[in-house]
């Protein structure tokens, strides 16, 4: 589960080869990989020449392949389920999910977990409760080749579908978020906290691990509602945040006044994929080299992740177990020996704010 990223820093170059070698393997699979001529390609140059950068809009005849029972259209391996996003940026998407996704999701998601517990050797972190702020992984239905499916959101799936988490660790349950409700007003969210909060009193609860802005909403709550802060019911030894960016510098120092000077673990993930997470105390996540294909998109050129050096960025490509060549929708920017930070959304608001931080203040923020 984490020796390999380990390997994977150590040699990135050699990862990614082989990564690419394998993701084109199973790109011939689909019908996506036959019409862009996968059997010509043999290095990161034919890769590139023959499959075009898309994003979830060029997707979409595609997914209404899959949605009609005919998933080998661009998934290289039958449909699992259907997952979607919170849609913090714009409309949520609604994106397939097959089992080696679903098996890479629950992998490099514990990877933060385990490596903190490895690297300061606090094992107490792993027998302990992790509180469950999950999305509901239980909110519409669909119709794929006949049969009628339900989906929900992807961080309430992946969690629901993690059997030593869910069955083990979490509190509250996935199964009992979802009996609650799809909603996700702030009553609906206010239900869930107070199941969360009414599960957890008593227990010992180590650790939290969801989406930044709902652990944080989650400790106000207890604070309007309770009169305390969560740092005073449990003994937290780290909280592991997501889904959004800029978590070390905007949301790590508001955290702590809630659940004390504990760190704060970035995980970098999307419903797409866990890209990255942290690996020491600097602020910065590394690349699951061992996992993912990485490419950035910079006024320069394609280049490979692993050869950006410190202070270059640009837009993130990543080809996975489903999609070859994904423009996730993230600036990424290199901070130097395989660390990076994931500076926002690609926006013009966004890079412009980027421009002018390096403009006034360099590598300082």
């Amino acid at each position: 589960m984490i020796s390999s990223w380990y390997d994977s820093l150590k040699n990135a170059h050699d990862f990614q080869d082989r990564i690419l070698t394998d993701l084109t393997k199973e790109y011939a699979k689909t019908a996506y990989g036959k019409d862009h001529h996968v059997s010509e390609v043999d290095d990161v140059t034919g890769f590139r020449a023959n499959f075009p950068i898309i994003n979830y809009e060029k997707l979409r005849p595609y997914l209404a392949e899959v949605s009609a029972g005919n998933y080998d259209a661009i998934l290289p391996e039958p449909l699992l389920c259907w997952v979607m996003t919170r849609g913090s940026t714009g409309p949520a998407k609604v994106l397939p999910a097959t089992r080696t996704h679903i098996e890479q999701i629950l992998a490099c998601g514990s990877r933060g977990l385990i490596n903190y517990a490895l690297r300061r050797r606090d094992f107490s972190l792993l027998a302990g409760r992790i509180l469950n702020l999950n999305f509901p992984s239980n909110v519409h239905t669909t119709t794929i080749g006949g049969r009628t499916v339900s989906y929900g959101y992807s961080s309430g799936t992946y969690a629901r579908l993690n059997p030593t988490l869910n069955e083990i660790s979490l509190l509250p349950k996935q199964e009992e978020i979802d009996a609650l409700g799809p909603g996700i007003s702030k009553k609906d969210w206010e239900k869930r906290f107070e199941l969360a909060y009414q599960k957890a009193t008593g227990e010992n609860v180590t650790a939290v691990m969801g989406v930044t802005p709902v652990i944080l909403a989650f400790a106000k709550y207890i604070g309007r509602k309770h009169g305390k802060k969560p740092k005073e019911l449990w003994n937290f030894r780290a909280l592991f945040c997501t889904s959004v960016r800029k978590i070390q510098f905007r949301y790590a120092p508001v955290l702590r006044k809630y659940f004390g000077e504990v760190p704060v673990v970035e995980i970098y993930s999307a419903t797409e994929g866990v890209f990255a997470q942290q690996l020491d105390d600097l602020p910065y996540v590394t690349p699951n080299y061992d996992k993912y294909f990485f490419e950035v998109e910079t006024g320069h050129g394609t280049r490979m992740l692993h050869e950006l050096e410190r202070g270059e960025w640009g837009r993130l490509i990543v080809s996975s177990c489903m999609f070859p060549r994904y423009d996730i929708g993230d600036i990424i920017e290199a901070a130097g020996k395989n660390y990076f930070r994931v500076v926002g959304r690609q926006s013009t608001l966004t890079l412009l704010e980027h421009r002018l931080y390096r403009l006034f203040f360099g590598w300082s923020i």
